[in-house]
């Protein structure tokens, strides 16, 4: 568990390992901390996924918020038992087209606060910028898309992980 808190739980697991088999090894990990968490049987939890929509935890009696994110190395799934859920996770890494990148997706206020960043600061910036709306997108829904203006209303805690890693929470 890396982090619980108002009917959330976060989860993680770290292994090497291609993309099919962190996505099965993640499933399988949230059924069994949900069954400790909530004291039920690991039978009465599945978890439901449908291209295009967000993931749901299904337990005896109800359904739950379910979020995955994946980056290499790391896997995190985020439960939340009284509504919906997003989290992202992403290395920390020096990208190239960092402020059009930030433009298109963050913003132009992110992207001038990034622009305003020291350079040693900025790939933890962006990452941490990048996490917040992603997992905002995921909770409200929605896809990952250009810049609208737009940000979803939601409870966003940045968590905090082993380097090179960041993820944000967003329920």
């Amino acid at each position: 568990m890396l982090w619980s808190g108002d009917g959330v739980l976060v989860i993680g697991i770290a292994a090497v390992l291609a993309r099919t088999e962190a996505r099965l090894r993640i499933r399988a990990a949230v059924r069994e901390a949900v069954a400790d968490w909530m004291k039920l049987s690991i039978e009465a939890i599945a978890v439901e996924s449908t291209p295009g929509q967000p993931p749901r935890l299904l337990l005896a009696g109800g359904a739950a918020g379910l979020s995955f994110s994946h980056d290499e190395g790391l896997s995190l799934a985020a439960i939340h038992l009284h509504g919906a859920v997003g989290i992202d996770v992403m290395r920390v890494q020096a990208i190239a087209d960092w402020f059009t990148l930030a433009r298109d997706y963050l913003g132009p206020q992110v992207a001038d606060a990034l622009a305003a960043c020291p350079a040693d600061q900025r790939p933890l910036a962006l990452a941490q910028a990048w996490t917040a709306r992603e997992a905002a997108l995921k909770c409200a829904g929605l896809p990952l898309a250009e810049w609208n203006g737009a940000a979803p209303a939601c409870r966003l805690q940045a968590l905090r992980l082993a380097a090179p890693y960041v993820a944000t929470l967003a329920y």
